[in-house]
């Protein structure tokens, strides 16, 4: 219980003041929709992304970061609480159908990072995809956001900036707007004007992308879906390839696109940027020797690719192989930013990795997502109720990074340890957790 116990201390650890002297840094963080651990070519992935690449020659890049669920409502209420979503009340997706969960959201008693930055007087501002809330009350600009530009549900028509449950999705702050554009370009240049107009003073810049995310259409694909129905994709799979490949590098020029912008200004070497995605691929891209996609627990659907760059800080082309989760970065950016919450955190602050490469000290990562279990404690892995798998699994990462030999009969002990640890974690997140409302559904 020695890990279990040292990972819950940490939960009420306040953040300490880690930053470098001098002014407070910028924040960028860059969160990538669905995209693999083996799908861009910085990680040895199918996919030539040159931008994401000096990114990663000039920075760190994480080989053990993860996701904190395997879809991408729960990441993002986890990212932007530096807790696990399961204290929000967000442990699945929140879905745009209003026979669903359309009435659920993150709720206002939450933290967030916008919140907790703005309050040491950083400008906030968000472009893309939020997906913790449909109705107005729970927009970015009630969430500490001080500009938004995007949409709101799991994934819009690039063109045609419609969800897949019919509903029109493109807002300026807490107000649909028609504004024409390939969801990627205008994502773009929605944060390079942001920079442009608040280089003079610190800012938060979040940046989740939809790409590449279906519907699976490149920059000069036609729209398909329109108002008021429920249109499904039908692309051959030559065509969805070529789509992917073509989202991927979109998202990558425009990250290009963002860092000259930085220097153009003189203001990246103040600049820490954070790039990661919100849980593995989908079968349409790669999660190389990883087993699993999207929605799964098994490592190809939540461990995913990151990259940490700040000039001067960081030392370039270096590598980490330390568990890191998306829930780590919210307290990183606050140690940074010399900021706090008035939430304890379940993340950490990763600014030692990052900055000296220090080791951390050893905690366990937890997972829960519908019927499905999972826990990394070291080089351990415990999963239950996953596809595949009868009857609990057990595996040794550090030899079995593929998940192919469970040694549930040859470690009784440590199995027991370890479901030990998950029932004791999973009473601590749902203790008082916030509650979602049942309804009535708002409809726009």
């Amino acid at each position: 219980m020695k890990t279990l116990t040292l990972a819950l201390v940490l939960i009420g650890l306040s953040i300490g003041c880690t930053q470098p002297e001098g002014e407070k840094p910028n924040i960028v963080i860059i969160m990538a929709d669905d995209l693999g651990y083996g799908d861009i070519s910085s990680f040895g992935g199918w996919i030539d992304t040159p931008h994401l690449d000096q990114l990663a020659e000039e920075g760190m890049r994480f080989t053990n970061f993860y996701a904190s669920g395997p879809v991408c409502s729960p990441t993002r209420a986890g990212l932007l609480t530096g807790r696990y979503q399961q204290r929000a009340g967000i442990p699945g997706v929140v879905y745009a159908a209003p026979n669903r969960n359309r009435q659920h959201g993150l709720q206002m008693n939450e933290v967030t990072l916008a919140e907790a930055l703005r309050e040491v007087g950083y400008a906030t501002g968000m472009f893309g995809k939020w997906h913790l809330g449909y109705e107005r009350r729970y927009n970015p600009i009630h969430q500490g956001f001080d500009i938004y530009r995007g949409y709101v549900s799991g994934n819009v028509d690039f063109f045609a900036h419609v969800d897949q449950a019919g509903f029109y999705d493109w807002w300026d702050g807490d107000q649909l707007i028609n504004e024409p554009g390939y969801v990627t370009h205008l994502i773009t240049k929605h944060a390079v004007q942001f920079i442009k107009d608040h280089q003079e003073e610190p800012f938060l810049l979040y940046m989740p992308h939809e790409a590449p995310h279906y519907p699976y259409q490149g920059s000069q694909d036609e729209p398909f879906r329109v108002v008021g129905k429920n249109t499904p994709e039908a692309r051959e799979p030559e065509q969805v390839r070529r789509a992917y490949i073509e989202m991927v590098q979109e998202m990558d020029k425009g990250i290009g696109q963002m860092m000259h912008t930085l220097d153009s200004l003189g203001i990246r070497d103040n600049t820490i940027v954070f790039f990661f995605s919100d849980n593995g691929a989908a079968q349409a891209g790669s999660n190389g020797d990883l087993r699993g996609y999207k929605g799964s627990l098994w490592e190809g659907g939540i461990r995913v690719p990151a990259i940490a760059n700040w000039p001067d800080h960081i030392p370039p082309a270096s590598t980490t192989d330390q568990t890191a989760m998306t829930i780590d970065i919210m307290p990183t950016a606050l140690a940074l930013a010399g900021a706090s919450s008035s939430k304890p955190f379940d993340g950490v602050d990763l600014s030692p990795v990052i900055l000296n490469n220090t080791l951390l000290e050893d905690r366990a990562l937890f997972w829960h997502y519908n019927n499905q279990v999972a826990l990394r404690s070291g080089q351990w892995k415990y999963v239950e109720g996953l596809n595949g798998l009868e009857g609990p699994g057990l595996y040794n990462l550090s030899k079995d990074i593929a998940e192919q030999n469970n040694l549930v009969e040859s470690q009784p002990e440590k199995l027991s340890e370890l479901k030990s640890m998950f029932t004791q974690w999973q009473k601590d997140v749902t203790h008082n957790a916030t509650e979602q409302p049942e309804g009535p559904v708002e409809i726009r």
